[in-house]
């Protein structure tokens, strides 16, 4: 099998599993898909390296414990992973990451999983609402290429992960992010492009 079409499997197999078993919700979801990873800066064969790590991550969580699988959000990036959440020990936080690093693939973990989840549905609430208002403003910036970004919100934290065209771009996704009711602080991990 052609190498290009070993990586595009895990997308295609990724797309029949999330959307619907009927032919069309398929060929759609699967043509999307391979669009989307096509123009992102990581390309086809980044975006499927970076879906496989990924899973095997999740895969570990999930083995382990599925309150640790479901209380972890999960980032990756060029084999970068960004995990944050919210966990009760810290020993839960720890175990996070030493999974994490069992991926292939993996050059950093970045652990931002706070310990104690002191929120109640109504912060949840305002997490998921962050990151929505966040992630439309930036698809309707011209000036940002929102499908290179990854946005994570715990307890108003908000967690910027990816790759900027430039500092102007990550300026202007940092100020979108502060301006947004209910946000305590900004964290960025986001790389700029051809910056090593």
């Amino acid at each position: 099998m052609p190498r290009a079409a070993l990586l595009i499997l895990p997308i295609l197999l990724l797309t029949l599993a999330a959307g619907g078993c009927t032919p069309v919700g398929v060929a759609v979801g699967a043509g999307a898909t391979a669009a989307t990873a096509s123009q992102s800066e990581r390309g086809l064969e980044g975006t499927a390296r970076d879906i496989a790590i990924k899973t095997e991550i999740n895969h570990y969580l999930f083995q382990k414990n599925v309150d640790l699988f479901s209380a972890v959000g999960l980032s990756v990036e060029d084999g970068r992973v960004l995990l944050t959440g919210s966990v009760p020990k810290p020993e839960d936080r720890i175990e996070a990451a030493r999974l994490a690093w069992k991926a292939d693939g993996i050059r950093e973990v970045i652990n931002e999983i706070q310990v104690v989840d002191n929120s109640d549905i109504v912060d949840k609430a305002r997490d998921t609402w962050i990151e929505t208002q966040l992630e439309t403003k930036m698809l309707f910036d011209g000036g940002i290429s929102s499908i290179n970004y990854d946005v994570d919100t715990v307890n108003g934290t908000v967690y910027l992960f990816g790759i900027a065209q430039n500092g102007t771009e990550l300026q202007l996704v940092i100020d979108h992010a502060r301006n947004l009711d209910y946000v305590r602080n900004v964290v960025s991990y986001v790389r700029i492009k051809g910056a090593s």
